[in-house]
């Protein structure tokens, strides 16, 4: 509603940090003005440390929190100030009832049964994985309003038809250099070493 997006972020990696510019570029692709302040806990595992972090975020004035962490501090902390909240991981409605948006849900059971089985079979080997939505690993939970899941479900059908990549250019950097030129993807070999935040994001990488 103000335009204010506040991100707890875990460790500073280039999974975390694809995951923040993803989300800051899903938000300023419905709101042009939206910025995605970032706070760092530099841990995968703190409940206070992530409430804490998410109040600091609430107190500069932000109306909506989200987060790459596994516990629902930081909805809770959105639920006690009467904020907004997207989840990470799974279904994180029972945080925030009345302010929960949506979040990401991991299905992580049916990868883990192909892995075992290769193991078992002999035919294992160490790769890159890039499942997604379209292989039943991943998804997004109900949203709260028949508006935005009608908008989300348009874009989860995209995304399953190769029809949408969010790392499709143009994408410019916080210093407004063009890092993906217009209708150019970033490559895997750039994802798994993305160190740099997309316009719209507030923070530093390296920032303690």
């Amino acid at each position: 509603q103000n335009n204010k997006i506040g991100y707890v972020a875990a460790m500073q990696t280039p999974e975390v940090i694809r995951g923040i510019n993803a989300f800051t570029l899903g938000v300023r692709s419905v709101n042009p003005d939206a910025t995605v302040q970032v706070v760092w806990t530099n841990n995968w595992y703190d409940p206070a440390v992530e409430k804490q972090a998410a109040e600091s975020l609430l107190d500069a004035g932000v109306d909506t929190i989200a987060q790459h962490q596994d516990t629902t501090a930081a909805q809770q902390a959105a639920a006690d100030r009467g904020a907004f909240s997207v989840g990470y991981n799974k279904d994180m409605r029972e945080a925030n009832p009345e302010g929960f948006i949506a979040s990401p849900v991991w299905h992580l059971g049916a990868l883990y049964t192909e892995q075992v089985q290769a193991v078992v079979d002999g035919t294992w080997a160490p790769s890159v994985y890039w499942g997604g939505i379209a292989d039943g690993v991943v998804d997004i939970s109900d949203c709260v309003s028949e508006e935005t899941k009608a908008a989300v479900n348009e874009a989860r059908e995209k995304i399953i038809n190769g029809e949408f990549d969010v790392f499709t250019g143009e994408i410019k950097d916080q210093n407004g250099e063009v890092k993906v030129a217009e209708g150019q993807k970033l490559s895997d070999e750039e994802l798994l070493s993305m160190m740099w935040f997309v316009e719209g994001v507030i923070g530093e990488i390296g920032a303690k």
